[in-house]
Parts: C-alpha cells; structure tokens; sequence
C-alpha cells in the first residue's frame, strides 16, 4: 500500500527506489575506512547530528571540510577521502542531516539546514567544528546535489564558513528544483522524496504553489548580502539546477557579503546531472572532454583555510563549455572558453518571431496572420523526451526530438532556414509567445533545438521552459482565470541559459505545446493547481498568436559581432 500511494503506479517511485538502493550499497562498499571519532553533535534545540571526524596524520590542529549529507555519513565520505584532503592536512567531517541517517530529529529534509531562528543545523555545526581542540578555526564545505543544496542554506547563516564548492544545487529551492514557471516538477520532486523516504513532503511543497513566505528560507539568493564565504560552483548545461549554479555564482560574485564578494569561481560542462550518460549528442571537445574542479577547490581551500593563493593567482574566473556541432571537427564551439564574469560578454538580444507557416525569422511580421491552434488533453500529454532530469524513467539530457513528436498533434514547430553563417548564443534564453485558450488555466512549453542538415536530420533539444497562464504577471500570485478564446495575453517563458554555436547549414528550432510529462506536472485546465483523483480535467484549445500585432518571439543571447 505505501509503494503504491508513494507514486509507484506512475513510474517514478520505481527509478527513485532503484537509486536509492544503488546509494545504500555504495555505501556499504565504501565504508571500511573507519572515522577517528563519532560524535552526536547537540544542535540549538538539543537535537543530536550523528558525525564522523577523520583526522590527518601528525600533529593538528587542522582547518577542516565539512560534509552534511542526505544519503548517510558514508556513501560521498570515502570517495572524498582519496581525493587528498586529509594528506594534505585537512580534517574531514561527515554528517547525518536532521532526521535522517542516525541523527535524531524530524525527517522534514533542508528544513533546519538555513538560518530559521534556532533551526541553523549547518551553522550550529560549524561553531562545534570551531571549537574542537584538533581544529584550527578555519572551515569549509564540500558537496553536490543534495549535498550542495545543505551548503546553499548553509551560506547566509553563519560568517564562520571559510570557503565552499558547490556542486550541480539550486540557489533558490522555488525557482531552480521544485518549480519552474509556476509548474511543479513532477519527476525530479515526487522521485527524489521518495527515494529519501519523505514522501509526505510531497503535499507540504504542492501546497505552496507560489513564490512567498514558504520559500523565503530556502532562498539563498535573497540572503546573499549575508555570505561571507567565497565558493567554486559548478554545473551543467542540461543538468537539472544549471540556472540555480549561474544564479548563485552571480549573486555572490556581485552582491555578496565582505569576503565573498569578487573571489568566486565557475566551471560550467555541457553534461547532465548524472555526467557523462548515453545521449544523443556526442562531442569530442578541441581540448578535453571535462575540466575537474578538483584542482581549482584545492586551491581555494588552500587559499582560504591556510594563507596559501598562489594557486589562485592564474585560475580563470570563468571556465565554460560552448557545445557545438558534434559530426564536424573544424565546426565552431565543442571548445571550453574561459572569462572574468558571467556571462563572459554583453550578448545582444535578438528576437526570432514566429511565423503562421512554422517559419522562426529575425524580421517582425508586418501582416495579418491566423493564430496557430492545437489540443491540449491533460490525459494524453506530451511526453518528457530528453532534458534536465535525474530519473532513468525518462531520457536525459541532448535527445532526438523526432522520435518524440510523431504522431501529435499537440505541438507547434518552427525553424529558421539553413544557416547560412554559425550563430553563438551565449546567455539566458526566453520565449515571448502572445496566446490564447478557452479554459481558464494551462501552460505553455517551449523548447530550443538545433536541427541537424538532411542526411543527418537530428533534432536536439538544447534546453527548455514551461510557464502556466495564471503566473503570467508574478510567480507570487495567479492571475483571474481567463475568459476565452479573444483573451489574448503575452506570456514570457524562460528556458534557462546554454552556450551553443549553431553550425553553418543547421537551423534554429523552437517546439511550443502545453505539456512535458512526467518532468513537469499537467495542468488540468480547469484553473486547479493540480489533477486531483476523481477531479474534472478538460481539454483546451490553446493558440499562439503571431501576427503584427501579436509579435511571438524566442529570444536568443547572441554573441556580439567584433
């Protein structure tokens, strides 16, 4: 019974249960080097944190790296430790979040790892660190995930923190992991929660469908004035945070607090969350595949925590992946790029409208044109082919599109012609589409593509966004419902950012529908949050206007012309 109301029947407790297990015996593996010492931290309110300390060789006392995990002390702690940290004179420090593994406490994950009065789990640890006898006073954080999402709530609450490296997290839980455009992410949430046994989360978070009070204190964006650490973020372009990674390196590097300000470092790949996986995008990088951030987190280590930069004093700022065309070897892009800031240049907006007869052109329609209408049918939606997701129920990352879309009907597709010359975007995308629908709520996706010459013919998603009708003025509250068909509003959907060059010959794609399932949650067009049990759904007929006075647009970041 549990399996089956945790979501099993839909496909998604079943991979989450699969990784969950594969995390289990990673750790069982894993764990045969034993901790120096195993303490039951007491937090503010009493609450004991299971910890483990390993500690180097010789004579402390040590700065220290500390690690809170969700998955158990053991399962990222002996893969750290080869790393070298404890060689080179560091102690390591694992934790049990609140709740989980062996610590006591509610299970509510991330609740207590921020700067809520007397719930700062993170910050109550890193003061007990301080004051250890073995340890020098200086502390710093390491992780990715779920663990990197501890260090972003972890950063505003405490000016004790060293330094971090943060790897693949969300800055905000709202904007970058639960929602995205006012639509719930179905897969990425309901799996995960499952997989760390919290499923009852899952109603907690849905009941919070706008941006408000509930998400302010998993906001560290909001916060960043108060962080004081300097930091090593790294991402990647089709990984399910990637804005989250950008989002919190630029904050910190222009807003943040003394120390942190100006003294961050970001290392973007092209990757998926889970690295290097099967797609259908196969690059062979002019120079190197993947740039590690070891190196460059010892070296800020070394800087923060022991008065040692010299091997900060050349590291470039910014180390990005342009992707590119990967059956051509003399193609532009498939080459990492470094610069100071992000993004590394002023892009020019350029709007590609749409055009009635699928057509994507940079020239703003000057005529009448009939609106482009399809289906929506909340039971039949457009399935989740590719894309930034952690789940193997669905494909990750760069995939051919042409598989996904035959046979529907539900989807509006448009492209530029052949290129004539390559076109960089670097930067953050958006769609601007002027729409309709006879329902009083539904969503619009939309999704960027490069579409590969005849002969080749793929045609890859590069990234995408959603954004439901009702937040079309403020994630922070939803709009009356609409009135038909004649109501036509203008919707901005924002696909994240990329770093791409589109070959000479390719054509630039845009794919429009209302639906991307299992990632995202359906909207049952009815003007409810969510399909209920039992509840009505409708179908609606939605339109996309493009016409001159209802100019739909995908807005690309275009590299300046030198």
């Amino acid at each position: 019974m549990w399996f089956e109301d945790c979501g099993a029947r839909r496909g998604i407790l079943r991979p989450a249960l699969t990784g969950f297990v594969l995390f289990v015996v990673a750790a069982c593996a894993w764990a045969a080097e034993k901790p120096a010492e195993h303490v039951r931290v007491p937090m503010t309110d009493g609450t004991r944190l299971a910890t483990d300390v390993y500690l180097p060789e010789g004579e402390g006392p040590w700065p220290a790296i500390l690690l809170r995990s969700t998955y158990g002390r053991f399962f990222p702690m002996e893969g750290f430790l080869r790393r070298g940290e404890r060689k080179a004179g560091y102690a390591c420090v694992m934790q049990d979040l609140r709740g989980m593994g062996t610590s006591e406490g509610e299970a509510h994950v991330f609740y207590a790892d921020g700067w809520r009065p007397g719930l700062a789990d993170g910050a109550d640890t890193v003061a007990w660190l301080r004051a250890q006898p073995w340890c020098n006073g200086k502390v710093a954080s390491y992780g990715g995930s779920a663990l990197g999402m501890t260090q972003m709530l972890l950063a505003p609450a405490t000016r004790d923190l060293a330094a971090q490296a943060i790897h693949r997290a969300p800055a905000s839980f709202y904007h970058h992991a639960l929602y995205h455009g006012g639509v719930f992410r179905k897969n990425l949430v309901e799996g995960w929660l499952n997989a760390v046994f919290q499923p009852h989360l899952i109603a907690v978070y849905k009941a919070a469908p706008s941006y408000g009070p509930f998400w302010a204190p998993y906001d560290s964006i909001a916060k960043v004035s108060d962080i004081t650490a300097p930091a090593v973020f790294s991402g990647g372009w089709h990984d399910i945070f990637q804005q989250g990674i950008l989002d919190a390196f630029v904050a910190r590097e222009r807003n943040g607090g003394e120390g942190a300000r100006g003294r961050n470092y970001l290392v973007m790949n092209w990757t998926p969350h889970h690295g290097n996986i099967p797609t259908d995008y196969h690059p062979t990088p002019k120079n190197g595949m993947v740039i590690g951030t070891g190196a460059l987190e010892h070296a800020l280590f070394d800087c923060y925590l022991k008065g040692d930069c010299n091997a900060l004093s050349n590291a470039p700022k910014v180390q990005y992946f342009v992707m590119g065309d990967d059956t051509d070897p003399n193609a532009p892009g498939n080459e990492w790029r470094t610069a100071e800031t992000w993004p590394p240049f002023s892009p020019t907006l350029t709007p590609f409208y749409l055009y009635s007869d699928g057509g994507l052109a940079t020239a703003r329609p000057s005529a009448e044109a009939p609106p482009l209408e399809f289906v929506f049918d909340p039971k039949d939606p457009y399935p989740t082919c590719g894309g930034p997701n952690l789940f193997f129920n669905v494909p990750h990352g760069p995939h051919d599109r042409r598989e996904c879309g035959a046979g529907r009907t539900d989807l509006l597709r448009f492209a530029t012609a052949p290129l004539e010359e390559p076109v960089e975007i670097t930067g953050r995308v958006s769609a601007r589409l002027y729409v309709s629908t006879d329902a009083p709520d539904t969503d619009f996706t939309a999704k960027l593509l490069d579409i590969y010459p005849e002969g080749d013919g793929r045609e890859l998603n590069v990234i995408d966004g959603i954004h439901r009708v009702k937040y079309r003025t403020t994630l922070e509250r939803p709009e009356p419902p609409l009135t038909g068909l004649d109501q036509i509003v203008e919707l901005e959907i924002d696909l994240w950012s990329t770093s791409i060059v589109f070959h000479r010959g390719h054509r630039i794609g845009l794919h429009v529908s209302s639906s991307n399932y299992p990632r995202f949650e359906v909207n049952p067009n009815t003007g409810a949050d969510y399909p209920e049990p039992g509840a009505a759904m409708r179908v609606a007929r939605n339109r996309v206007h493009c016409d001159a006075a209802h100019p739909s647009a995908l807005i690309l970041p275009l590299r300046p012309t030198p």
